[in-house]
């Protein structure tokens, strides 16, 4: 069997945020105005509240996605999703509509909730902060706008407090101590 190198781990600062929304932001612009936007559960919704404002879109939707595992296939891979909650079609019918995530992994999630409001009726156009196309499923798919490329696994500032996964040394200071001003 080959080995597997360790996955890197990047962790991000607020600043790193800024620049990935000042990246985007020209970019989406450049595609035309936005009728609506729709927050991936739970990974874009800091990432699409920072876009939304950016780009005064004030008609923010939401969609959460899963993946449940079924014990009958072998290959997680092949689950379709189940959408916990999405937005109706009347609120997609017709409209311009930009679905923010916070990584593109596999693609799977974006690419679900992409078709669903295309099947709808929306114009749809993906958006994320990460984009990993070394793990992504669709080799002709990708976001239609993305802040940066990785391999990384991105860790985002508002993260931290939840612990890091196993990543050691690494102590978020908080605002105001030494350390940070």
């Amino acid at each position: 069997m080959a080995q597997q190198r360790p996955i890197r781990h990047e962790i991000l600062t607020w600043d790193d945020v800024d620049k990935l929304v000042d990246v985007l932001v020209p970019q989406i612009r450049s595609a035309g105005r936005f009728d609506a936007m729709i927050l991936i559960t739970r990974g874009g919704i800091v990432p699409g509240g920072l876009l939304a404002e950016a780009l005064d879109i004030s008609e923010v939707l939401t969609a959460a996605v899963s993946f449940s595992e079924d014990p009958l296939l072998k290959e997680e891979m092949k689950i379709w999703p189940r959408f916990l909650q999405f937005p109706t079609n009347a609120l997609l019918t017709g409209r311009r509509v930009l679905t923010v995530d916070d990584v593109w992994g596999s693609g799977r999630t974006s690419t679900a909730v992409k078709s669903r409001a295309e099947a709808a009726g929306a114009v749809t156009h993906t958006c994320v902060f990460h984009f990993n196309p070394y793990r992504s499923l669709f080799s002709k798919a990708e976001p239609d706008f993305y802040g940066a490329i990785t391999d990384a696994f991105i860790v985002y500032p508002w993260e931290t407090d939840r612990g890091l996964l196993g990543i050691s040394g690494f102590t978020p200071n908080p605002i105001g101590s030494p350390e940070t001003n």
